[in-house]
């Protein structure tokens, strides 16, 4: 079950524009700078995103650094998808993927940084985005720019949880 990504009232912009999110930073953030407006699975292209961002600045940040930066994409996220979710109508619109993002980074940072692992926290976190297992279903239900952030760091810690333990049996942890 998909988080009403597509649907919205009527007057309601189903699919946002390149025009539409350079219109405003905030929208442009909230869209994944532009990785939201895929026309199929936004959420899987934001995703895609966010691991090229984290190789980008991971030779910059520490993991200490990393968490206040995820701390505050978090908090920014909160104002920038409720501002975006009300222009769009919908306040979880599939091209809102900034939650996404952020959750995945925060499952990068406690990975070891090797393809193999990348790849099960991409597909893990997927999975829990998607399936949103209790209590994720009802966090999902809060429809404002919290709520859209919350899920996603939800899924973040499902998907957390099951690498750790796969460190832990491999002895990696």
């Amino acid at each position: 079950m998909t988080r009403g990504r597509t649907a919205g009232p009527p007057g309601g912009l189903k699919s946002p524009t390149l025009r539409f999110i350079l219109r405003d930073p905030a929208y442009f953030m909230a869209c994944g700078f532009g990785s939201g407006l895929s026309p199929k699975a936004p959420g899987t292209a934001g995703s895609l995103a966010a691991i090229a961002l984290f190789l980008l600045l991971s030779p910059a940040l520490s993991r200490g650094e990393w968490l206040v930066f995820i701390g505050l994409a978090f908090a920014v996220g909160v104002v920038v998808c409720e501002k975006t979710g009300r222009a769009l109508g919908v306040a979880d619109h599939g091209a809102i993927v900034w939650d996404e993002m952020v959750a995945l980074w925060l499952v990068l940072v406690f990975v070891p940084a090797r393809w193999t692992w990348w790849a099960a926290a991409f597909i893990l976190f997927r999975l829990f985005d998607i399936w949103k297992p209790f209590p994720i279903g009802y966090v999902d239900r809060i429809k404002n720019g919290f709520g859209v952030m919350a899920d996603d760091i939800g899924a973040a810690l499902y998907a957390l949880g099951v690498l750790r333990a796969a460190l832990v049996l491999a002895n990696h942890g």
